[in-house]
């Protein structure tokens, strides 16, 4: 992370990490199914952990549920510490849920 990215206290804004969680989902979503895809819902995020500048922040994706028009995607946030090369820890976690749509913004099927 980047010293752009900090708030007061020096760490890594909360957004920012929830704009990499929002992003992370979508790829992941978008590799399950070929289509333009929107954020529904954002569940149960809680910061366990600050992140640094410097940190290298992981984001892991799982695909939790499908459904006619949306997916339900996992991801798992881990901080590598700089300081720490050996020492990784979970910052987080959320489940996002994304409908596909088409053009017009219309919900479609995901196959």
């Amino acid at each position: 992370m980047l010293p752009r990215d900090t708030n007061a206290r020096g760490t890594i804004f909360g957004g920012v990490i929830l704009s990499h969680i929002d992003l992370a989902g979508a790829v992941a979503a978008s590799r399950r199914a070929q289509r333009n895809f929107v954020t529904r819902a954002m569940h149960e995020v809680e910061f366990i952990a600050p992140v640094y500048v410097g940190d290298v922040v992981s984001f892991y994706t799982a695909v939790l549920r499908e459904g006619k028009t949306s997916i339900t995607i996992q991801v798992e946030v881990e901080a590598e510490r700089s300081k720490e090369p050996l020492g990784r820890v979970k910052v987080t976690a959320a489940e996002v849920i994304y409908v596909a749509v088409d053009e017009a913004g219309n919900p479609i099927a995901l196959r």
